[in-house]
């Protein structure tokens, strides 16, 4: 028997208390030996990340025990600060640690583990059992780096020639060095970026002179690799205004007494985006570069040059938002695991002399990391439409060579190690994503993924439609992957509609989609969502007089920008979103601060852009209620941001509400935080778009 409800109002055991302590934010699984490591948000701890291992031994097949140990103890919290967004914050050194070490010996104490701590972003070395020992000095104290003034990332374990065992880090310096902090000629406080040597004996606990630079400084770097033999360094440099995805530069130098020089750069540039080198062998060496438009394999050689492996109209990376991040895994001098394909991932082994990719049998969409182990062990994190995130571990046959045939690689069924929802809700409960292109005027298509209201045994009322509500996501250079979300389950099943929004601008789709957004920010995110939203009416698939939107940071912006431009929704949630653009370029961090230039304009020459596409100076142009929720300890998009927005609200009497979370950042991790926001928001809604959701406080909305 089915119950008619009005949308919205549907009872759901999909709480937001479930969102917020029931779930885990798993990342970085790593093969250490026989067990896999992996790092572990917990939201009931301040949503520190923990770092986390398998207590028993993996076999081949995947097969464990499904115990954990926690390796990291509390209060310590393995997180990166450079960039703001981090990335990889830790590493384990394998024995032996020094020239004279035995390899054959037995070890007898837990493995070094070595991670930087987010309070004082100190690099600190652990032993299982044992307290961490820091490694790097606290950076002296820098006004404009609001902050610790040295920050680590993305640690890399490299052997050197004479056999000795190092860390390499990417630092973020804001001291300035001998010359201590100062800005540079365009006004910005002096940054500088480098790969450096961490002494694994805590020789530099306290004195920064100790610790070897291995690269010359840039404005950003990244991905440094040493060969196989110890005298070549590959990594990746870009500079102001450039991001990762517009254009870096692969560069290759000598090492001579563990540093390299200026070198030469052999790939990339201001408009090619390079990603991931990685050495094939002692002269080969393979990177993704979207010189053709997508981001393809290729391989450079000292005899041949770079020359493209394959040239496909999908992508084999993705934006390097978090530094760390890798796409493929080298098995051999010619086989590489990989993954590639444009919203959704798929999983392939590449024969690289010929460009053949070999797909294997994995039900994934979204896959984060790929790490295989000599005897076939594969260890994936990822998700699907159907499964929440998860590591999970697999076996890997190679096979004898690529192509048809019994030969090819062959993946087994997947197993399930370690669940980011142990609670995974009824499947009745659950959306069925569906994706969707909406034509364009000007011929193109805007990508989406579309979720209606599902609850078995629950329907909407006869002659109503849904509300629907679009989801914007950040970035702006991102895109959302169609895999199962518990919050966008929130909304549908209570019989609310969602539309997860690739508009012009998001990766997946090839450097000409993301192009779309060049000089167009605040412009084309706008057409193109509000685009999504008419054809969802015109289709009888939702009301048109019930839409609603949010996004957070990027995705707030083209909120604000959406509600304050057209007529479309009938309110909105901002997510420590962007309101204005010629306070925000000198509030935020480093590495967006320029970002700007190529997403509207650079400044001052493109001013009149700057003000006019403003959500904050068009609010006298905005009729229905928002809510602004925000972190006090955003650097990224600060609090001036939203309490603009408040307060021009304010002195307009629109209805609004404003939520300001004490210690959260750019986003929320603490479980209190979570709840409260969510909560907020469906309240919100159900005022707005007159329904009366079950089991939420009220939300006091301030109307001036």
């Amino acid at each position: 028997m089915v119950t008619t409800l009005p949308y919205g109002s549907w009872p759901s055991p999909i709480t937001a208390e479930l969102l917020a302590t029931g779930g885990t934010r798993l990342g970085a699984p790593a093969l250490v030996g026989d067990h896999v490591w992996w790092t572990e948000g917990i939201a009931t701890e301040g949503g520190r990340q923990a770092i986390r291992r398998t207590a028993g031994s993996l076999a081949a097949d995947g097969s464990s025990d499904h115990e954990a140990v926690t390796v990291l103890p509390a209060p310590f919290n393995a997180r990166s600060r450079v960039h703001e967004y981090g990335g990889a914050s830790w590493a384990v050194v394998p024995e032996p640690a020094g020239p004279s070490a035995d390899p054959t010996a037995p070890s007898a104490e837990p493995p070094l583990v070595v991670f930087v701590n987010f309070e004082d972003q100190r690099v600190h070395a652990l032993r299982e059992g044992g307290a961490p020992r820091p490694l790097s000095p606290v950076g002296p104290e820098v006004e404009s780096a609001h902050g610790p003034s040295l920050r680590w990332a993305d640690p890399t374990v490299v052997t050197l020639p004479d056999g000795e065992v190092e860390v390499w880090w990417i630092c973020e310096d804001h001291t300035g060095g001998e010359q201590g902090p100062r800005t540079d000629a365009d006004g910005a406080p002096h940054i500088e970026r480098y790969i450096a040597a961490v002494p694994l004996d805590g020789s530099a606990a306290e004195d920064l002179a100790a610790i070897r630079r291995v690269t010359p400084a840039s404005r950003f770097v990244a991905h440094p690799r040493l060969s196989p033999d110890g005298t070549r360094l590959a990594w990746l440099s870009w500079e102001h205004p450039q991001m990762p995805w517009d254009g870096t530069e692969l560069h290759l130098a000598p090492l001579i007494d563990g540093s390299a020089g200026e070198g030469e750069i052999v790939a990339g540039g201001p408009d090619v985006s390079v990603m991931q080198p990685e050495w094939l062998d002692d002269d080969q060496l393979m990177f993704v570069s979207d010189s053709t438009g997508w981001w393809n394999p290729w391989v450079w050689s000292s005899a041949d040059g770079a020359r493209q492996v394959l040239e496909r109209e999908e992508e084999f990376a993705s934006p390097m938002w978090a530094l760390g991040t890798t796409w493929y895994q080298v098995l051999d001098a010619d086989r590489a695991l990989v993954q590639h394909g444009r919203a959704a991932t798929r999983l392939s082994v590449l024969r690289i002399s010929t460009g053949e990719l070999s797909p294997l049998d994995c039900p994934l969409t979204q896959i984060s990391t790929a790490v295989l182990r000599e005897d076939g062990l594969l260890v994936l994190a990822g998700a699907s439409p159907t499964e929440f995130a998860a590591i999970q571990t697999a076996h890997l046959d190679l096979g004898s060579a690529a192509g048809p045939g019994p030969s090819a690689p062959a993946l087994s069924p997947l197993r399930v190690l370690r669940s980011s929802r142990d609670d995974a809700p009824d499947p009745s409960l659950l959306p069925v994503g569906e994706s969707i292109e909406v034509p364009l005027p000007d011929g193109g298509v805007v990508h989406a993924i579309l979720y209606r209201p599902r609850q078995e045994g629950i329907a909407g009322r006869e002659g109503e439609l849904p509300p629907v509500i679009a989801q914007v996501h950040g970035g702006p250079t991102s895109h959302v992957p169609p895999v199962l979300s518990l919050p966008v389950a929130y909304y549908t099943s209570r019989g609310l509609g969602v539309v997860a929004v690739n508009y012009g601008g998001s990766s997946g789709y090839g450097r000409a989609y993301r192009d779309r957004l060049r000089g167009q920010w605040g412009v084309v995110d706008v057409t193109d969502t509000v685009a999504v939203m008419e054809h969802l009416v015109a289709e009888g698939i939702a009301d048109g007089r019930r839409l609603a939107i949010e996004g957070g940071s990027a995705g707030g912006w083209t909120t604000l920008a959406c509600l304050t431009r057209t007529t479309t929704f009938a309110a909105g949630i901002s997510s420590f979103g962007v309101a204005e653009l010629e306070s925000f370029r000198l509030e935020t961090h480093d590495f967006e601060s320029r970002y700007i230039d190529g997403l509207v304009g650079p400044y001052p020459e493109c001013r009149d852009l700057y003000v006019d596409r403003a959500p904050l100076n068009h609010v006298d142009e905005l009729e229905c209620p928002v809510l602004l929720l925000q972190g006090d300890e955003d650097r990224i998009v600060p609090p001036s941001q939203s309490e603009r927005v408040r307060d021009a609200l304010a002195a307009k009497g629109i209805p609004h509400a404003y939520l300001l979370f004490q210690g959260e950042q750019h986003g929320f991790r603490k479980a209190e935080s979570i709840i409260a926001a969510l909560e907020a928001g469906l309240s919100f809604y159900g005022q707005v778009l007159g329904f009366s959701p079950a089991c939420v406080p009220v939300l006091p909305l301030d109307r001036g």
